[in-house]
C-alpha cells in the first residue's frame, strides 16, 4: 500500500513538472517573437522581445518593432540628433534581475527604458528610469541613469524589422545590440562582481 502511494505521488510529480515546463516554454516562445520571420506582411510595428542572460543576470527587453518597408530610416523616419524611443509606440523597456554595470555605472535590478540619440557618425544610448511612457512624451534627461557614446556599425545585409539581441561573451561580460536597416548599434555591459 505504501509503495503504491509513493509510485502514485512520483507519477503525479512527473506529470505536473512536465506540464509546468511546457507552459513556461510556451510563455517564452510567445514573448521571444522574432520580428524578422519569413513571410511577415504586417504593416504596423509589432510587439517583440529579446530574452537572455549575461553572466548570471537575466535580461528581458520589450519593444515594438517597426519595418523599413522601402522608407528612408536614418535622417528620415528617425531624425538625427533627437531622442528616439529606439523602437515604436511605448518606450522600449529593459528589465534586469541582478545588478549590472554599463560604462562604469552600476545599475540596480529593476526596469528601465532604452532611448537613443542617433547621429550620422555617433549615437548616444540612454538608460532612463521612466520605462512606462508613450514614445518620448514624458522623457526627462534628469531621469537618465547612464549615457553611452557608440559608433554605428554598417551592415551588408538589410534587417527589415528592428531587432534587439542580448549577447553573452562569458565571464560576466556581454553586449546588447540593436539592428535595423543597414545599421548595428551595440553597447557593452557586465554583471556586478
Amino acid at each position: 500500500m505504501q509503495i503504491n502511494k509513493t509510485i502514485l505521488m512520483l507519477a503525479f510529480f512527473c506529470i505536473a513538472t512536465t506540464i509546468t515546463k511546457a507552459q513556461n516554454e510556451k510563455k517564452v516562445e510567445e514573448v521571444s517573437y522574432n520580428p524578422n520571420i519569413k513571410g511577415d506582411t504586417i504593416k504596423r510595428s509589432i510587439k517583440s522581445a529579446a530574452i537572455g542572460k549575461i553572466g548570471d543576470a537575466s535580461i528581458t527587453i520589450n519593444y515594438h518593432s517597426p519595418a523599413v518597408r522601402g522608407r528612408t530610416i536614418w535622417g528620415g523616419l528617425v531624425t538625427y540628433n533627437d531622442v528616439w524611443v529606439t523602437g515604436a509606440h511605448s518606450a522600449t523597456s529593459m528589465e534586469i534581475d541582478r545588478e549590472i554595470v554599463i560604462a562604469g555605472t552600476a545599475i540596480a535590478p529593476g526596469k528601465y527604458a532604452i532611448f537613443s540619440i542617433p547621429g550620422k557618425k555617433e549615437w548616444t544610448i540612454i538608460i532612463n528610469k521612466n520605462w512606462e511612457q508613450h514614445l518620448t512624451d514624458d522623457y526627462l534627461e534628469t531621469e537618465d541613469v547612464v549615457r553611452i557614446k557608440v559608433k554605428p556599425i554598417q551592415q551588408k545585409k538589410l534587417t527589415e524589422r528592428l531587432q534587439y539581441f542580448i549577447e553573452d561573451s562569458n565571464n560576466g561580460n556581454g553586449r546588447i545590440a540593436i539592428v535595423w536597416e543597414l545599421l548595428r548599434i551595440e553597447f557593452n555591459l557586465r554583471t556586478k562582481k
